[in-house]
């Protein structure tokens, strides 16, 4: 397919969000662009966090887990649908939040959701809680762009001789473009929009590659479980991908990443009450669920079409000397990120290409723009305290947070040259790896601040205990099969991160005085 039609698509795509930020921001103001003036409809904002939650990562790399052979040769199980496991523990974490968090955010009439922390405990405890916001969202938003936008450079604009950097710059300029003004309110429409692009996207290729190989819906499942594809439980009680662990592991880093993320519950406070909000939550739950079991669904579909079209298996070395499965199409590994892009612009049809491309814009935008007013508010709210500074006119705060905006989009594009430069074959399990280190000291402190009522010392003891638990974390990961008797730990690392920063904190606390 000629790259110029798919980019023709992608520059027409990106018109039609100026024009829906054009009349969304019009007569916004600062609070427009933090909370939506909290006007925002309850539907709308769960329809659109869809997108926002899935993103590119999901739409590219979950398909690829399906067939990522484990690295222990021939017998060794596959991923398969384990990542449903983590899916589920995704779903019971939304219902803590719609039941603990959510109430406690409407009921302080929060902007930041990290004024909770000042309230609580001071002003280093709020701080140093934004500051693990901002970092966490930073490091994970711009792994989810670098991912799509590499996709879109590898498939259609490296063909043009476009190169990797102004690419990225042209798509981080255009999502500056449309979030510049309007923020959460023009978010919540554009959110909308390309969570239903995303969908159509997932929808078509999964009937197209069904009707390709005379499939229904049981024949499928069927024939991917003969293959071993459907697997979803690992019993395997060492495995980093223990079925209890993941479970677990999968609600806590709903609650963390979710939350206790600006981003996310930024949209939910956007909503005028705790009942829609709490609609809005419990739905987004359940629509979720379905979307990530989909997903899986094209993952081994994907698989067993490039299969159908002549691509093989083969047994290879990795770097680090074990054994790796590969699927080879064209002489080139698709296992991963690069299953579903290569087989969408190789061998479907035209118009299922471009539709797979709007589709993957569509994953790219919500994740990003979300992000970048999210940071852009957490900044700007929580470090500067810029809704508090009296002496500052209306106009100059908003160019105070105009200039933050633009400072973070420049911050975006630097750790998108860096994730190029590491490089990564499926970037999902980094992002879940990462959160666990970054996440946790913010899981520590709500828990902390929520299920107890001591005080915390007003130093930065608090902010050195924060840091400290990570790099224990780190060690204890490091070494755990050597320590542990061979138990691996995974993705119940966010958990142990928020134990370690709980029971520090803890040490330091006192006992509140008793009210006179």
């Amino acid at each position: 397919m000629s790259p110029w039609l798919l980019f023709s698509f992608v520059i027409g795509y990106f018109i039609m969000l100026l024009v829906v930020a054009y009349y969304t921001s019009r007569n916004s103001n600062n609070e427009s662009f933090f909370i939506g003036n909290r006007k925002s409809n309850w539907m709308l904002v769960a329809f659109g966090m869809i997108g926002t939650s899935l993103s590119g990562v999901t739409f590219v790399s979950v398909p690829g887990t399906v067939g990522d052979f484990a690295a222990n040769g021939m017998d060794s199980p596959h991923k398969a649908f384990s990542y449903f496991q983590v899916v589920i523990g995704y779903f019971i974490g939304y219902f803590v939040i719609a039941y603990i968090l959510l109430p406690l955010y409407y009921r302080m009439n929060l902007t930041s959701i990290y004024h909770f922390l000042r309230e609580r405990f001071g002003v280093i405890s709020y701080k140093t809680g934004a500051l693990f916001f901002i970092i966490s969202r930073t490091v994970g938003a711009t792994a989810r762009l670098y991912l799509v936008i590499f996709v879109l450079q590898e498939f259609i604009l490296k063909d043009l001789g476009i190169p990797f950097l102004l690419t990225a710059s042209v798509i981080l300029l255009m999502i500056l473009l449309y979030t510049f003004e309007g923020g959460v309110k023009t978010i919540v429409y554009t959110d909308t929009l390309q969570t239903t692009f995303m969908l159509l996207g997932l929808l078509v290729c999964i009937g197209y590659i069904m009707a390709h190989l005379n499939l229904s819906f049981g024949s499928a499942m069927h024939v991917l479980k003969e293959k071993g594809y459907t697997d979803i439980f690992n019993t395997d009680v060492n495995s980093r991908n223990y079925f209890v662990k993941q479970i677990v592991g999968g609600m806590f880093i709903t609650v963390a990443m979710t939350g206790l993320d600006q981003e996310m519950m930024q949209k939910n406070i956007s909503v005028k009450n705790l009942k829609d909000s709490q609609k809005n939550m419990i739905t987004f739950s359940t629509i979720i669920v379905i979307v990530n079991f989909l997903f899986l669904l094209l993952g081994g579909l994907l698989y067993l079409y490039a299969v159908n079209n002549g691509a093989q298996y083969q047994l290879a070395n990795t770097t680090e000397g074990v054994s790796k499965w590969q699927l080879l199409v064209q002489g080139r590994n698709v296992i991963g990120d690069s299953l579903f892009p290569t087989v969408a612009l190789n061998y479907l049809p035209q118009a299922v290409s471009i539709i797979f491309i709007i589709g993957l814009i569509s994953a790219l935008f919500p994740s990003a723009d979300g992000a970048l007013t999210a940071l852009t508010s957490s900044f700007c709210i929580d470090i500067l305290g810029l809704k508090e500074k009296q002496g500052l006119s209306e106009k100059q705060k908003k160019r105070t947070r105009l200039t933050v905006h633009f400072i973070f989009t420049l911050v975006f594009l630097l750790f998108i040259l860096i994730f190029k430069w590491i490089g990564s074959r499926s970037i999902i399990d980094k992002i879940l790896d990462f959160a666990g280190y970054t996440y946790g000291p913010l899981l520590g402190l709500f828990a902390f601040g929520i299920f107890t009522k001591r005080s915390l010392p007003e130093s930065y003891i608090v902010t050195v205990i924060c840091l400290a638990a990570p790099i224990a974390c780190y060690f204890i990961s490091q070494h755990s099969m050597q320590w542990l008797g061979g138990f691996q730990i995974g993705i119940e690392l966010l958990l142990l991160n928020g134990i370690l920063t709980f029971l520090g904190l803890l040490m330091v606390s006192k006992r509140k005085p008793a009210a006179n």
